[in-house]
């Protein structure tokens, strides 16, 4: 993996900031407009794809170790999807990881490398541990959490005010 400024890259994939651009728009709204990703969500965004980038924006300027990227293939340059890393709502430091993928990059192990890429630079960043939240029945997620590394807590509501299947992946220790 290799990281210049907020970009990041592994060998099949470049994750980079969400523009405001056209075709990121267009790929935004095609991706959150589908039933088949936004029910593992909680629903459809409640605010247009401009703001949505302005406020994955000001994650990533709060604090520079957190992000919301375009997970591009590194080949076509096709937007897969988003891979996040963000301070969980309500939390006491908690820091998620997650991912959102376009049905048509299910299944090649896309979600699984972008997360792998930003739970690493969080972790050379000095983050302790990340933490996954995924609704229960998405055994696709879990799939994902599990070629993480993870560690299942069980079902939690503490951060969305909803029952999640919380995971959990301390950050590995350093001997010197």
């Amino acid at each position: 993996m290799t990281a210049d400024g907020g970009e990041l890259r592994t060998a099949r994939l470049r994750l980079r900031r969400w523009t405001t651009c056209r075709d990121d728009l267009a790929r935004l709204v095609d991706l959150y407009g589908r039933a088949e990703v936004t029910r593992w969500l909680g629903g459809t965004p409640s605010v247009t794809p401009v703001e949505l980038v302005a406020r994955w924006r000001t994650v990533a300027e709060a604090d520079g170790r957190f992000g919301v990227w375009a997970l591009e293939l590194a080949d076509t340059g096709t937007v897969a999807g988003t891979v996040l890393l963000k301070p969980l709502p309500d939390g006491v430091g908690e820091v998620e990881v997650g991912w959102h993928l376009h049905p048509d990059s299910w299944g090649r192990g896309y979600a699984t490398e972008a997360a792998r890429a930003v739970i690493t630079r969080g972790f050379e960043a000095g983050l302790p541990e990340v933490y996954a939240v995924v609704r229960p029945g998405n055994t696709a997620s879990v799939a994902v959490c599990t070629r993480l590394g993870m560690t299942p807590l069980g079902r939690m509501r503490r951060w969305y005010d909803v029952e999640l299947d919380a995971f959990r992946l301390m950050a590995p220790v350093v001997v010197d």
